[in-house]
């Protein structure tokens, strides 16, 4: 079992400060959270309009909901004018998308992708990346993806007013799961094949190759009273 990495250490503590989102701002909350949230994965996230023109981009407010039904969830605030982010439109318009995980090796194709494009704009021929049909729903997969969950719309959320830095909380049911032959194992998926790239603040990416494992305490068997 690896040790717990020795480049971990106490630091030292200073004065609590106490930060008021009123008087921190939606644009310092923004930054808080994207710096003290981390790191967070990248879901890259595939959609396509009603006339089947494919959109790609790249979501880090994103995670795992429940598996039964397996469910996972990504939020996808609004552009700064307000309006509704393409990938949005394209999933209230046909309830389908895929999140596929994003590989370091992907990294600049992955961030082409966030670029603020017409709607309209196909990502994929833009990024390079690949378009590989889906087994249950319409918009494609990322054929450099290691590991893709194709998704219904279950549920939706709306958080906010509409403004800046208001979000849609999207809910999604999965109805596959498509994983390289090379990235699973017993039914485990292996890390180092994944190589998932994830978000931290400002500009910054990193990566999840050093781990380490924790046993869970066991309680001893008390007789309750």
């Amino acid at each position: 079992m690896p040790a717990i990495p020795s480049s971990i250490r106490p630091w030292t503590s200073g004065q609590t400060l106490t930060l008021d989102p009123k008087t921190v701002g939606q644009i310092g909350m923004y930054k808080l959270l994207i710096s003290g949230v981390v790191p967070r994965p990248i879901a890259l996230l595939s959609t396509c309009s009603p006339d089947g023109i494919a959109n790609l981009a790249p979501f880090s407010f994103f995670n795992a909901v429940s598996s039964n039904p397996p469910c996972l969830s990504v939020s996808i605030t609004r552009k700064n004018n307000g309006d509704k982010k393409d990938s949005l439109r394209n999933i209230e318009a046909t309830k389908q998308f895929v999140v596929n995980v994003t590989p370091s090796w992907i990294a600049e194709k992955m961030n082409q992708t966030s670029a603020e494009y017409p709607y309209g704009v196909n990502e994929f021929s833009e990024s390079g990346l690949t378009p590989v049909q889906s087994s249950q729903v319409m918009p494609p997969r990322v054929a450099e993806s290691p590991l893709a969950f194709e998704c219904e719309l279950f549920d939706q959320l709306e958080i906010g007013d509409g403004s800046q830095g208001s979000t849609t909380l999207v809910i999604g049911k999965i109805l596959a799961v498509q994983v390289d032959e090379n990235a699973i194992q017993d039914g485990k998926l292996l890390l180092e094949k994944l190589d998932p790239l994830s978000r931290l603040g400002g500009m910054n990416y990193g990566l999840t190759r050093q781990t380490f494992e924790l046993a869970r305490p066991t309680l001893g068997s008390e007789n309750p009273t």
